[in-house]
């Protein structure tokens, strides 16, 4: 099956720990495969984003050569697939039968439809039903292969294995409190926490932020009552079907609906004037990575930043679905969106049980910016402390750690990371995360789901208080902070958290690996663009 072919590399995939396999695929069981192809002038493009980051440094010096931000329509012009390229994968088709349903070469996307008897035929591979405690998947065990002709020309291929690839990042506050009491005590509004962390003044007028979601929906009547709540007119609220996925609300509000609804009502309470995109998409690697693909190519929306609620452990994902995804982010660095990612709810191991240290994925691409959890106390409208999300094994904890796949960026160059007993090493890969804010389930945010007002937190509710606070920044300034971690790590620009760990790495001075350079102090952030 595999004669004449070449393994693509990084596609080798491991068995998911806690399934079983329940028997093969039928062979005329039908479905979609997503194949990404190479990016031409793959040189010219790592020296644009090579110039772009070293350009975005406060010290550099500006000149007329400097690279600027592309516009969509430039970045179509110089970086979509080409047609050589786009035309051998359709005749690669052709040969196996298989139907092209779409081709899309500013996303170098090329969706294939076929049988299972066909797919496992044209890729060399092997196709079986998988039971896991996510669910049912379809799933396969060592590598994807590929003619001669397309090797070097497609990078990967995804969705022959649809296990669930990610999960939503946010905790609800238990129900601990007696009934008689406020059960939203403690916890704080979006609207709260922009004035205790200082944010500008600001609505996020003429921006889009984008949304991504694999699973739940929202339900209007809730955000029509829950901005009502705020005295805020509900947010202009777009939802985006990528490869079948839709605004499906479920109805229980410890679905994935939960965090569907955080993610709009904390950007529509901060960014008030700004459009809201909700990309819908299958919660697998192919989904996933379609999903942001879509979002920052999309001519009709044009987000300028990105919020991101879901991941999964970095080890967990294959080297080509890595790959894939932070090619799609350095596009959106290219094109000026900034893109917000949860570093993870389950502390330094990120609830992987074998004793080592892990980061969360998208999370850890250096083309995120990666969003890790405090717990924030506040009283007559200051903070008064402010330390490291950690309520143990079972109550989650902020992500963050050292990846194992990406390497150190320049603008972590020369930090360490602080392990909790005291010992430091120096960043010798990419550190996680960037940036921190309120988190902890206890001090959480108000939010309403389905006509419910409940408490939540976990990393998922740090994404979109960054992305309402970036879309709040460029809507004043009427340009972008795009790819910020160059202004942002020699700025200043962010609240020092250096009280507490999250678990094997403690807080310290400037960058840790608990709460990044710290939580947003809003004015700081919006001098970034004067």
């Amino acid at each position: 099956m595999t004669d004449n072919k070449h393994a693509l590399p990084g596609s080798d995939r491991k068995e998911l720990p806690g399934s079983s396999c329940t028997g093969p695929l039928e062979d005329n069981e039908r479905f979609d495969v997503s194949l990404i192809v190479r990016r031409p002038d793959a040189a010219g493009f790592q020296q644009h984003i090579s110039s772009l980051c070293q350009s975005r440094n406060p010290d550099a010096k500006v000149t007329p050569s400097s690279p600027a931000l592309l516009s969509r329509e430039e970045y179509a012009r110089r970086f979509a697939a080409s047609l050589e390229d786009v035309s051998k994968v359709r005749e690669f088709a052709h040969r196996h039968q298989l139907r092209v349903v779409s081709e899309n070469r500013v996303t170098r996307t090329v969706i294939l439809s076929g049988t299972a008897r066909q797919f496992m035929e044209a890729f060399g591979v092997r196709l079986q039903h998988y039971q896991h405690a996510g669910g049912h998947f379809r799933g396969r065990t060592g590598a994807i292969h590929l003619p001669a002709d397309l090797a070097g020309i497609v990078t990967a291929v995804l969705g022959l294995d649809n296990r669930p690839q990610a999960r939503a990042h946010f905790r609800f506050r238990p129900p601990i409190r007696p009934a008689a009491k406020d059960p939203t005590s403690g916890s704080y509004t979006p609207l709260e926490l922009a004035a205790l962390y200082d944010f500008a003044p600001g609505d996020g007028a003429k921006q889009c932020v984008g949304i991504i979601e694999l699973g739940g929906g929202y339900d209007e009547t809730d955000l029509q009552n829950y901005f009502s709540s705020l005295g805020l007119p509900p947010p202009a609220v777009n939802a985006v079907s990528v490869d079948g996925g839709k605004n499906s609300p479920s109805g229980g509000a410890d679905s994935a609906d939960g965090e569907v609804m955080l993610d709009i009502e904390v950007v529509g309470a901060l960014a008030p004037q700004a459009k809201l995109a909700v990309y819908f998409a299958g919660n697998s690697d192919q989904g996933f990575i379609n999903a942001v693909n879509n979002a920052i190519h999309d001519t009709a929306n044009r987000p300028s930043v990105i919020s991101i609620s879901w991941g999964g452990p970095e080890s967990s994902w294959t080297a080509q679905s890595l790959d894939a995804f932070d090619d799609v982010l350095q596009s959106a660095a290219a094109l000026g969106v900034t893109v917000c990612v949860a570093s993870g709810d389950s502390g330094s191991s990120d609830g992987v049980n074998d004793g080592a240290d892990h980061v969360d994925f998208p999370a850890s691409s250096p083309y995120a910016l990666a969003c890790g959890g405090t717990r924030l106390n506040a009283g007559k409208g200051a903070i008064k402390t402010e330390t490291v999300w950690n309520d143990g094994e079972q109550g989650g904890a902020g992500g963050g750690g050292i990846s194992t796949h990406f390497p150190l960026p320049g603008w972590q160059k020369s930090l360490k990371a602080v392990r909790t007993g005291g010992k430091q090493a120096a960043l010798a890969h990419r550190g996680v995360p960037d940036v921190a804010g309120n988190a902890d389930p206890e001090t959480g945010y108000k939010v309403l789901v389905h006509g419910q007002w409940t408490v939540v937190g976990g990393t998922s509710a740090v994404a979109p208080l960054w992305a309402g606070l970036i879309a709040r920044v460029n809507g004043a300034a009427g340009k972008t902070l795009g790819y910020m971690q160059p202004l942002l790590y020699p700025a200043g620009a962010c609240r020092d958290v250096t009280q507490g760990n999250n678990g094997d790495f403690a807080a310290a001075s400037g960058w840790d690996a608990c709460t990044g350079l710290g939580s947003p102090d809003g004015k700081k952030i919006a001098a970034l663009l004067d």
